[in-house]
């Protein structure tokens, strides 16, 4: 199981603290030479301008032909990728659009200003916060608004008067700051706890095939519970890289880092401080795998290490 640096590199951005270009910090709001541009100031990072923007940070990173570590320079011009959006349909919901693309449907409600019961009509353009690729049969995106008919019929059919000006604008809302995470807690071991049990399927190191594994896969059967191998902090939890599904990062005392990765269920968020032993999540089979199990990764800092040298 191949782990590209590319992404890892992205990772630990998200994580490690107290190295160049990786402080949460940043107006990101801001300055921009034109349209679609953006001038890194003092403290940005990409993870902070991607989030402040609401763009992928796999497209930001693409679009800017950024490398690991992903280190920026105050007065360098990077390119904002455009954010998606949506014309609504007849038969659409703000929850059918939110499923449909896989996003946040508070965060969709709040980037268009949406106001309950949330009615939206035929033609309204909403804009998409940060997306991956629409699920199947997706309603059409444009890039342009288009007429909304002169009827304001609503979309869900609900009997709504035709939208105002305030219905249908999208806000202008100051950009979000990206929140550092907690000073991990004590460890409360020597070495650390396996996260689940199970045989080893896939050991650390390179392949029989010659591809690269900076962890190692333990099987399990889904919905097994994931055990966090040692007191830290949820620096990451979501689905945002490619082939390793659902994910936890944890930072230790130390500056060591635990990865959890194709899990079922995540039971923790970003920010949250867990103990050793604690249930953070459970094994499944999401990501680019075949059958369930759990990519358990330890490093040290951003270099890898072999997982079994700190299991206990």
């Amino acid at each position: 199981m191949g782990k590209s640096a590319a992404i890892w590199g992205l990772v630990v951005l998200l994580v490690l603290s107290g190295c160049s270009g990786v402080r949460l910090g940043g107006s990101y709001g801001g300055p921009r030479i034109g349209p679609g541009q953006y001038v890194v100031q003092r403290g940005d990072t990409v993870y902070g301008i991607a989030t402040a923007h609401g763009v992928p940070m796999r497209s930001f990173i693409e679009l800017n032909h950024l490398d690991p570590p992903y280190t920026l320079f105050v007065g360098q011009v990077l390119t904002i990728p455009p954010r998606p959006t949506h014309v609504v349909r007849r038969g659409d919901t703000v929850y059918r659009i939110a499923q449909t693309y896989n996003v946040d449907m508070s965060a969709l409600v709040r980037v268009n200003d949406l106001a309950p019961p949330y009615v939206i009509y035929v033609g309204q353009v909403l804009q998409l916060p940060g997306t991956t690729e629409p699920r199947d049969d997706p309603p059409a995106v444009a890039a342009a608004p288009a007429p909304v008919p002169a009827s304001g019929e609503p979309a869900g059919g609900a009997q709504a008067p035709p939208p105002t000006a305030s219905e249908t604008r999208v806000a202008a809302l100051p950009p979000p700051k990206a929140e550092a995470i907690p000073t991990p807690p004590p460890r409360q071991g020597r070495g650390l706890e396996w996260p689940v049990r199970g045989k080893v399927i896939v050991p650390y190191g390179t392949t029989a095939k010659g591809m690269r594994n900076d962890g190692i896969n333990i099987s399990a059967k889904v919905g097994t519970s994931i055990r966090a191998a040692e007191a830290g902090v949820v620096a990451y939890a979501g689905n945002e890289l490619k082939g390793f599904g659902n994910m936890l990062l944890l930072k230790h005392q130390g500056g060591l880092i635990t990865t959890y990765a194709h899990a079922d269920e995540l039971k923790v968020q970003r920010g949250a401080t867990v103990k050793r032993g604690q249930i953070i999540a459970s094994v499944g089979q999401s990501g680019s795998v075949s059958s369930p199990q759990l990519h358990f990764e330890v490093r040290e800092g951003s270099k890898a290490v072999d997982p079994m040298k700190y299991l206990d």
